[in-house]
């Protein structure tokens, strides 16, 4: 809609589009020493920087007004240019003809400001809406490496990417998702080094989108997803900037999404939500070890419970003999099944976890340990279930807590009680039935294209090299080129020459 030649029109407009919103401050001005030629200013308190609009903005333009000879109020064009090039101490404005898109920005936190008889508008970016600034990372706790933590306010979060990757092949492309809280997204990779495939593919994706609001980075992902039927996750999020700045300098796309304070990792396979943000700020040896850990963490947190329910059900004689009298006379006086007993301990277990989870920070984590040995205690002491079931479950569970990205834990634990079932009723037969399951899955997943089970499936695409950073991290000096997320033509991040020869022996 273009923007009305009677500034009349135009405040008639916003006082419909605004009606009974008492934060929105608007003012009819006269422009200069003419009484005949009117200005008018909109913006929502609360959202701009009152200073910046009032004194660099308002207060510069009036006085410049002033100085204008008397035919440039007869000429509402002339006079909107002169005030929008000479008349404002600010650099970040733009020229708008568009009524609706200047109500958008207005939305944003914004100032628009009009000319009487000018068809266009005056677009003054001077937002200062309250923020929580930058705090320190509180999910993705690192033992070395940077603490910061991505804030609700998406240019605070481009700011902190554009601190780790000063290139100026880093893009950063925002569009608007959602036709009522008009979210700012912001695509953010680097032009040489990302899949073009790839890149249109989430424009694609982004724009087909049509919903009401996206008021979280949790939103948009389930909704750019390719298989939402899956409890797992295909694509990162991330609450660190560096974690964000190495997916980018590997070839994925972070995606931003302003009042969030997470940003969306594409592609993802499952290799990656392995890695931690320290696995490369200490050394490759023992970083190796700990992601050795990880992985055998999953499949103890992932298979233990079903594992034991097969074996002491169907299969004891596979036990040595004296664990196995040992385990029996544990369940001599247990009224349940051994299915029962790791249900009720496994709920018991996530109920806490949860309840954990949504009390106050300082009494959360004791809930969690206090309120696991009370029931634990008070379930074997009432003789409901047997120690070597609590000892299964808590396994379990410290087990899952090994794994660094969250959303892949609870993809775990809704698998594992598939596990559970099909190993109460097959035995061993119903466990390796339930991961084969699993592993089709899994391998039929793919991530904006690429497999999600990369490089342990169809790892010979990028010629075995992703596998130097899988189970074992190889030392950084071998990790030569990027993982198959960047583009062929530029897979090389460290060259060859004098780089990592001082360690080879003359």
């Amino acid at each position: 809609m273009k923007i009305y030649h009677n500034l009349d029109e135009i405040i008639a407009y916003f006082d419909n589009a605004f009606k009974n919103s008492g934060d929105i401050v608007s003012r009819k001005f006269h422009i200069g020493s003419s009484l005949s030629r009117f200005g008018f200013i909109i913006y929502i308190d609360g959202m701009i920087d009152r200073q910046v609009v009032e004194d660099r903005v308002l207060t510069q333009m009036l006085a410049s007004a002033q100085r204008l000879p008397e035919h440039f109020f007869n000429e509402p064009i002339s006079l909107f240019d002169t005030l929008k090039e000479g008349g404002m101490t600010t650099a970040d404005l733009k020229e708008e003809e568009d009524l609706e898109k200047a109500l958008n920005a207005i939305l944003t936190g914004d100032a628009a400001i009009f000319v009487d008889g000018a068809c266009k508008a005056i677009i003054v970016s001077a937002k200062g809406f309250p923020n929580r600034g930058v705090n320190e990372a509180s999910i993705e706790v690192v033992v070395q490496g940077s603490n910061e933590a991505f804030s609700d306010v998406m240019r605070i979060n481009t700011a902190l990417l554009r601190k780790r990757v000063r290139d100026v092949n880093l893009k950063i492309e925002q569009s608007i998702v959602g036709r009522r809280t008009q979210t700012n997204v912001a695509l953010c990779y680097l032009d040489d080094v990302v899949r073009p495939v790839v890149l249109d593919e989430v424009k694609k994706r982004l724009e087909n989108i049509d919903i009401d609001g996206i008021l979280d980075a949790g939103v948009l992902e389930e909704l750019i997803e390719e298989d939402i039927s899956s409890p797992f996750p295909q694509c990162q999020i991330t609450e660190r900037p560096d974690k964000a700045a190495s997916g980018i300098l590997e070839g994925r796309i972070a995606i931003l999404v302003d009042n969030s304070p997470t940003a969306i990792l594409v592609p993802c396979t499952m290799n990656s939500l392995f890695q931690a943000s320290d696995d490369y700020s200490q050394g490759w040896e023992i970083m190796s070890f700990v992601r050795i850990l990880r992985f055998g963490a999953a499949f103890f947190a992932l298979a233990l419970p079903g594992l034991y329910i097969a074996i002491t059900t169907f299969h004891p004689n596979m036990l040595p003999t004296v664990l196995a009298f040992k385990m029996a006379a544990a369940r001599e006086n247990i009224p349940l099944p051994a299915v029962m007993e790791v249900i009720m301990m496994e709920f018991a277990f996530e109920l806490l976890r949860e309840a954990g989870l949504r009390l106050p920070r300082p009494i959360g984590s004791s809930i969690g340990i206090i309120g696991g040995i009370i029931v634990g205690e008070a379930a074997v002491q009432a003789g409901l279930v047997s120690p070597i079931v609590v000892i299964i479950v808590a396994l379990t569970g410290i087990a899952s807590f090994a794994i660094p990205n969250y959303a892949l834990v609870s993809g775990f634990r809704i698998t594992k009680f598939l596990i559970i079932g099909l190993s109460a009723v097959l035995g061993l037969l119903g466990f390796w039935i339930a991961l084969l399951i699993l592993l089709i899955h899994l391998a039929s997943l793919k991530s904006f294209g690429l497999p999600y089970m990369f490089p342990f499936a169809a790892g010979e695409i990028n010629g075995f090299s992703d596998f130097k950073d899988t189970l074992f991290r190889a030392p950084i000096v071998f990790m030569k080129k990027r993982p198959i997320y960047a583009n062929p033509e530029n897979c090389d991040r460290q060259h060859t020459g004098k780089l990592g020869n001082w360690h080879k022996k003359e």
